[in-house]
């Protein structure tokens, strides 16, 4: 999935439980929670990659997901959209809570090199301050770890 929409050039920043992972969490996820950035530009290239993907909306209504306009378009008007595609479940937040959009997290990110691609992982910071104010309870169950994840490596 990662590797999908680095070939179609999408501007993101890896968040939530992956970005945690790709610093070191022991915590396991079962999704990819991406912060796309929203130009028109990269929202034609995210809409390409969520057709290869095959993406559709999660939903437990329908187990392989509902289908859905993936225009650039569409994308431009949402602010979240939790997704199922052939690769995996992926999660979009165009505006992640508590720290601002793409370029607010790009700015603080790490790339990291996962050999075919480089992927741009929201710093550790981020991914704890976004925890802390999305407050749900999978997100309070994760912050021990993460807040000693941080003092660890400082």
């Amino acid at each position: 999935m990662l590797a999908t929409l680095a070939r179609h050039e999408v501007a993101h920043v890896l968040i939530g439980g992956l970005a945690a992972a790709l610093h070191g969490s022991p915590a396991t996820t079962n999704d990819a929670d991406i912060c796309p950035e929203r130009s028109p530009e990269n929202l034609h290239r995210l809409a390409g990659a969520l057709g290869e993907l095959d993406a559709r909306i999660r939903t437990e209504a329908a187990v392989s997901g509902l289908a859905f306009d993936r225009s650039a378009e569409f994308l431009a008007t949402v602010a979240l959209l939790n997704l199922t595609t052939a690769a995996g479940d992926l999660d979009l937040a165009f505006e992640p809570a508590g720290v601002g959009g793409y370029e607010e997290l790009a700015d603080r990110a790490v790339a990291v090199d996962l050999g075919d691609f480089v992927a741009l992982v929201a710093a550790l910071d981020d991914v704890i301050h976004s925890k802390e104010v999305a407050d749900r309870p999978r997100d309070r169950a994760a912050l021990p770890l993460l807040w000693a994840l941080r003092d660890e490596i400082g």
